[in-house]
């Protein structure tokens, strides 16, 4: 990306009432989450945008706090009142109230693929499918990785780093994920960035980056209780796979928040990776993995038309 471009992208101004709704992607209920696809008019109306919406939790400070929800700036809209039982809808004032919103522009299809609804699949990965399907599919579709490069030299997002170990080998920049406001202790969720490039991942591990995981686990987990407060003992620490984007990082959640994407399906624990790693040292290059795919990615269509492929080999 040229310096004009990244210039041009940093001083784009995003005004909601500009904001032409084209369609719903995807909307959750139990996330309180909805995904909008649409054009900013002011902006281009060639140009698509995606605006994820989500409504935050609730924090004790603003339970607690004088000037919270239990304030005289709340007020009530009766909906019924039945003996001792009553419903209302509350309007506390609005900065305790916000919803958090992230917004992909221009957005590629890829991105309107990733966050529309649609009926999801597993596979049973082995070694041998993923050089020849897997590997070949990620290097033609996978994401730019401009956003985390920016990162990791410190061109965005520096005042946002909650720990970093500049060591080019085993060294990693850990800070708040998108999908954490920051600020709730109960939705925790940090990312943790290897500086070392080209570890695409779980894939790529071996014997050799054992030093990178436990530093990661180490002084990732001493960050976090240092910063937060919250202990190893409450952390969630996993690897995705398929991760959602190819280079290697690791995800910190607190272990009473169900963050997208901790399932068994999913989610790979970092104590494990470490184990299974030591009793094996290419065990990730020799291991079947199972992991979920979207019926309306390419791989599905790839992993679906070698499946028929073997079952017709083995009727003939």
């Amino acid at each position: 990306m040229s310096g004009n471009e990244a210039t041009e992208k940093d001083a784009v101004q995003y005004d909601f009432s500009q904001f032409q709704l084209d369609r719903i992607l995807n909307s959750n209920s139990g996330s309180k989450t909805v995904s909008l696809l649409g054009r900013f008019k002011n902006l281009s109306q060639e140009k698509r945008a995606i605006v994820i919406l989500e409504k935050k939790a609730f924090t004790e400070a603003d339970l607690t706090s004088k000037t919270g929800f239990f304030s005289d700036s709340t007020t009530l809209r009766k909906e019924f009142v039945n003996d001792i039982y009553g419903n209302f809808e509350c309007f506390p004032r609005p900065d305790i109230n916000s919803v958090k919103t992230t917004v992909i522009y221009p957005a590629t299809e890829k991105h309107i693929e990733k966050y529309s609804k649609q009926e999801i699949h597993i596979v049973q990965e082995t070694p041998e499918l993923y050089r020849e399907l897997t590997l070949k599919h990620l290097e033609k579709e996978q994401f730019s990785l401009e956003w985390l490069y920016n990162i990791l030299e410190h061109k965005k997002e520096k005042d946002r780093i909650v720990f970093e170990d500049a060591c080019e080998e085993t060294g990693f920049i850990l800070l708040p994920d998108l999908k954490w406001d920051n600020k709730t202790a109960e939705t925790l969720y940090c990312l943790a960035l290897v500086r070392k490039r080209g570890i695409k991942s779980l894939r790529d591990l071996n014997a050799s980056h054992l030093p990178l995981l436990r530093n990661i686990l180490t002084k990732g987990v001493a960050a976090i209780e240092e910063k937060y407060g919250v202990a190893r003992s409450q952390l969630r620490i996993y690897l995705h796979y398929q991760p959602s984007f190819y280079h290697l990082h690791v995800h910190f959640t607190y272990l009473k928040h169900d963050a997208p994407g901790i399932f068994c399906e999913k989610s790979h624990l970092l104590d494990s990776v470490i184990s299974n790693i030591e009793l094996m040292p290419d065990y990730y290059q020799r291991a079947t993995l199972s992991f979920v795919v979207r019926q309306n990615d390419r791989l599905w269509d790839d992993f679906r038309r070698d499946s028929d492929c073997r079952k017709s080999l083995k009727r003939d």
